[in-house]
């Protein structure tokens, strides 16, 4: 008798991690890998935090924390949302979370009854779909493409709409596609979403500051949506600060507080440490970090210029986040030293046996003809990278 439930038996591996893995099994066998699977930021933590860390270390920050954050950092965190975003959330609407990605899996689970179906815009962050599944809700993918900068049109939403719609999740900037939903385009969205008011959006702003041309808007900015919008973020990008471990959401009072509950009969409150540097890293002024995003951005220009040169491989310009997803569909059919690419699945694969390079498929993403590569690495291994991966595929 199999011990497994069927929840975990059904439930998809996390792609980017197992792409991390495999690399990690090759790069012990002695391969030289170069890894651009992994979403995260290649920059050490800004000293300022991790003072603030050692600080609470010496201040005996070492009891269990209140399972929504700590008052003053959620203080810290209502005020940063007032500074960068506009919004207006009281401490009650505000839930500190072991990462973004619990603060998604406490949503999906207090929000979601069986049979709910969730509006996906294609492509979307890999492990939305499975939460959503977990909630025993239904994942309704919405394909996007590269001519619409794989953004969801307002005519694609309504399309989607049916009696059984509960919720729409979303990034901006978009993980993988580096997307960024404008002002407008949400407001077309929310044009839609004024028909249907017992649709929740789920607004993932995890890459905020990794924004390239225009001021970040969030979705809960128009009026219309901000009893309706629960806002994700986290300091895991932005910050470099990945292993702390600490994300936040900004929400109606009604799910915050089921969040809470949620939270508290699973982790129950975050890395006390940690928390105590998020504090700071929240009073901080977005410009202590601006050096990464600007070479993020040298960093995406060079990946670009060097990805449109290799035959095949069509790219948008991504506005933010730290990704390119090339459209590599040109390659299916073909054989390249003796192995045929039939999907994006294979084409990584090549990529990671032939050129040594660990990229991440884009049917782990909701789109069967790309490929994410993340360019949070040194200039050197973006060029070594790409070169790499022009001779692979000479053929």
């Amino acid at each position: 008798m199999n011990p497994l439930s069927d929840r975990v038996i059904n439930m998809s591996t996390s792609q980017t991690l197992a792409m991390a893995a495999k690399a990690r099994e090759l790069r012990i066998e002695g391969k030289d890998i170069i890894g651009l699977s992994l979403g995260e930021p290649d920059f050490e933590t800004p000293d300022f935090i991790k003072n603030s860390a050692k600080q609470a270390i010496n201040d005996n920050y070492n009891s269990y924390s209140p399972v929504d954050g700590y008052a003053d950092l959620k203080l810290a965190i209502s005020a940063k949302f007032k500074r960068d975003n506009n919004l207006d959330y009281g401490p009650a609407q505000i839930v500190v979370s072991t990462g973004a990605k619990q603060s998604l899996f406490n949503i999906a689970m207090v929000v979601l009854n069986p049979g709910d179906e969730v509006i996906l815009p294609c492509p979307y962050w890999v492990s939305y779909s499975d939460m959503i599944k977990l909630a025993e809700g239904v994942p309704v993918e919405v394909q996007t493409s590269i001519d619409t900068d794989f953004k969801m049109t307002a005519e694609q939403l309504e399309g989607a709409i049916t009696s059984k719609t509960k919720m729409i999740w979303f990034s901006s900037p978009c993980n993988p596609s580096g997307s960024v939903y404008s002002k407008h385009e949400l407001e077309e969205l929310a044009t839609v979403l004024d028909k249907y008011p017992h649709i929740y959006v789920v607004s993932d702003e995890i890459y905020e500051h990794i924004n390239f041309e225009e001021r970040h808007f969030s979705m809960a900015q128009i009026p219309s949506m901000y009893d309706r919008t629960i806002t994700v973020n986290g300091v895991s990008k932005a910050f470099a600060m990945t292993g702390w471990r600490i994300g936040f959401i900004g929400a109606p009072e009604k799910i915050a507080r089921a969040c809470n509950k949620m939270q508290g009969q699973v982790t129950s409150g975050a890395n006390s440490i940690a928390q105590r540097a998020v504090v700071t890293a929240m009073e901080a002024d977005p410009s202590s970090i601006q050096y990464m995003v600007t070479e993020f951005e040298k960093r995406r220009n060079l990946i670009l210029s060097l990805a449109n040169n290799i035959p095949g491989m069509i790219c948008n310009i991504p506005a933010g986040a730290f990704y390119i997803f090339p459209d590599i569909s040109y390659y299916f059919g073909k054989s390249l030293r003796g192995k045929t690419i039939n999907s994006a699945d294979d084409f990584a694969m090549y990529l990671l046996e032939e050129a040594l390079v660990a990229t991440v498929t884009g049917e782990a993403f909701g789109n069967k003809d790309c490929i994410r590569i993340s360019y949070a690495a040194s200039q050197e291994q973006i060029i070594e990278a790409m070169s790499r991966i022009r001779k692979a595929l000479q053929e």
